[in-house]
């Protein structure tokens, strides 16, 4: 059975910028708890009391803030950007493997050039450098070019230590670019190295989000 603390747990879980407020002590739990009043109140099918769900708030934030734990970010470099990016969006098929391979001959690594293809069950992405993409489409022709989004942006943190066996980096740094609004086009990780792809408006708020986050002690 449906109870208001298990409902208030359900919200808050679902919405990165509010359990992100909460873990900061930054909100106040009576003007939350009439926002969400209504909501509850149609999932129970009853009226609620307004302290019952401050209540339920004030337990959950226990909760958050008794369980989170900050990983720490022992990187080794300085958060590097690249600029001037696009992100192809390609649906997979048999002929594109063999496509695959030629583009990474395009790309001139030694100048600093970005080629990033990432694979996912049904698509993949390519995230290269705005002057390839010509080039890059026209060895995809034949193929299915879901989306292309230009004037984007890299950013991208090199640790050192055991990255991949940290819990929380990845998810921390990623909600901490949404409180501050920068829409994520692609994430990329390595044994060493997250990447964000992001666009050119928000790149220079992206940086500084990343370099607050691998400063704090």
């Amino acid at each position: 059975m449906a109870t208001v603390s298990h409902i208030v747990g359900k919200i808050i879980s679902s919405r990165p910028i509010l359990h992100e407020a909460i873990e900061q002590d930054i909100i106040s739990f009576g003007n939350l708890a009439e926002k969400l009043m209504p909501e509850i109140e149609t999932e129970l099918g009853k009226e609620v009391k307004h302290s019952a769900v401050v209540m339920a708030l004030r337990r959950y934030a226990e909760t958050i803030q008794k369980n989170t734990v900050k990983p720490k970010f022992d990187y080794n470099s300085e958060i590097i950007m690249k600029t001037s990016l696009c992100d192809i969006s390609v649906r997979k098929s048999p002929g594109l493997f063999s496509k695959l391979k030629k583009i990474y001959s395009i790309v001139n690594y030694e100048k600093g050039d970005a080629l990033n293809i990432i694979h996912g069950n049904y698509e993949v992405s390519i995230v290269s450098n705005m002057r390839y993409i010509e080039k890059i489409k026209a060895e995809l022709k034949g193929e299915k070019i879901l989306n292309t989004e230009k004037d984007l942006v890299s950013l991208s943190l090199s640790f050192s230590g055991d990255f991949l066996h940290t819990p929380g980096i990845i998810s921390t740094a990623a909600r901490k670019l949404n409180w501050e609004n920068v829409n994520i086009y692609e994430l990329v990780s390595t044994l060493t190295e997250l990447t964000f792809i992001v666009s050119k408006k928000d790149s220079t708020k992206g940086y500084d989000v990343l370099q607050r986050l691998v400063s704090e002690k």
